[in-house]
């Protein structure tokens, strides 16, 4: 087998590019849903109540259903993955929501069909969340896999980078259909172009997907496995085996999850409730995207030289300070300085998102690490980043100021502070190390 610390280069980079292109299709098509629930689906597809925060909130319920189904895609693939493989997987999950996304742009509207249009949206949502729970563990661990140990964090982060490349993409496109239709033309049929667009592109980066193959640790585990199927793995196994693993994922996720979707979501909804023109807003959030982009890989190096844990508290440290700096640079006048508040938001993020995936696969052996990731990153989802815009507007409307918002996202930091407190510290460690470990307690427990 491949020795992990004399990685192919060439092929190493081949295998980052076909994990960040379904990686950019995949949350170009989330985060679209989540600019159109803010800008377009809570006037079209739900009864008018008189107040537009009302149709806001409702569309963020049905944002909500996409990261509940989430933990349902990551135990199923997870279970399936650490069997069969990571990349059949991946080009199954690229299909299911490319497909879900198209479909969404072809809904009738409530005034056409009433409360159908939000049913058939909530089902597509859940489709949608489904093959994206699935899509992120794999997309890691086809990279972390084939990563040399002294560099599995930079190179780890390179799919995570995919996440706001993705967001960037889905921002440029409403932000020409914005720029370039009248508010009447954008909201009646413009919006759905951005959704239509995911057929060419899932295509694209299905064909990337097929032109690389698992890493040599997993299809020597899946040997072992296959000779060992009494071993077990997924969802049972992982908790029964590594429960520490599973809980300290979810804790660092916490803080990271919410304050990625109060600065890239919730912003929107609160710069557009104090007066800030729609395209101004798209404007910003592309400078920021393209930041966190930048920012992505270079703390996924760091994280590699000094360490994942410092790196992390810095970050969740951090993330209980941004509330009460950014939202009074929100409220200024001045451009520059709102977008430094979302300027700060992303460079906060990136701190904790960078060394995700090698934190997270250093956590569980190879047999089970599929199932370990996506249970430890996408759970989380369930009660932090699927309902954090959703607090954000119900306080909003409730208060009508930013204070309770601030203080909830500090309680978020908080607990990943906690998590990054008591995880143990794994810069460069083999996976190899980690998978004789679990073999050496597999032979003590039977034994």
């Amino acid at each position: 087998m491949q020795h992990e610390e004399t990685a192919d280069l060439p092929y190493l980079r081949k295998v980052v590019g076909a994990s960040m292109a379904g990686t950019v299709v995949e949350w170009y098509e989330f985060f679209l849903y989540g600019t159109a629930a803010t800008l377009i689906f809570g006037k079209l597809f739900f009864p008018a109540t008189g107040n537009d925060l009302d149709g806001v909130i409702a569309a963020f319920a049905t944002y909500a259903v996409g990261f509940i189904a989430r933990p349902l895609g990551g135990i199923v693939f997870g279970h399936i993955g650490d069997r069969i493989g990571r990349k059949s997987l991946l080009q199954f999950s690229l299909m299911l929501i490319g497909c879900s996304t198209f479909l969404m742009g072809c809904l009738p509207t409530f005034g056409a069909i009433g409360y159908w249009a939000p049913v058939l949206l909530v089902v597509l949502r859940f489709v949608q969340g489904f093959a994206l729970g699935g899509e992120w563990g794999g997309a890691v661990l086809l990279v972390a896999e084939h990563s040399p140990n002294h560099s599995r964090a930079f190179w780890g982060s390179f799919p995570q980078a995919g996440v706001p490349l993705g967001n960037l993409l889905a921002t440029i496109v409403l932000l020409v259909l914005s720029a370039t239709l009248s508010d009447a033309q954008f909201l009646s049929w413009g919006w759905r172009f951005g959704f239509w667009l995911s057929a060419v592109i899932v295509g694209i980066g299905y064909y990337i997907r097929t032109q690389v193959s698992d890493s040599p640790i997993f299809e020597a585990a899946k040997a072992e496995a296959e000779d060992r199927a009494h071993q077990g793995y997924g969802l049972v196994e992982v908790f029964r085996r590594y429960p520490r693993g599973v809980f300290t994922a979810m804790g660092l996720r916490v803080g990271e999850n919410i304050l990625y979707y109060m600065v890239v979501t919730f912003s929107i909804t609160y710069l557009a409730h104090i007066g800030v023109d729609t395209t101004k807003i798209l404007t910003l959030l592309f400078c920021a995207h393209i930041l966190h982009v930048v920012l992505i890989p270079l703390f996924g190096a760091m994280a590699d030289r000094i360490g994942r844990k410092p790196v992390y508290l810095l970050g969740a440290t951090l993330t209980m300070a941004w509330p009460f700096i950014a939202f009074p640079m929100f409220g200024n006048a001045s451009t520059a300085i709102v977008l430094g508040g979302i300027f700060l938001g992303m460079f906060v993020h990136a701190l904790m998102y960078a060394p995700q995936p090698a934190i997270m696969a250093e956590m569980f052996p190879t047999r089970m690490r599929y199932s370990g990731v996506s249970l430890g990153y996408q759970v989380t989802a369930i009660f932090a980043g699927s309902w954090a815009p959703l607090i954000g507007t119900s306080l909003l409307r409730e208060y009508d100021d930013w204070l309770p918002i601030a203080f909830y996202v500090a309680g978020a930091g908080a607990i990943s502070l906690i998590s990054a407190l008591v995880m143990t510290e794994s810069k460069g460690v083999s996976l190899l190390a980690i998978d004789r470990e679990d073999e050496r307690r597999l032979g003590t427990t039977s034994g």
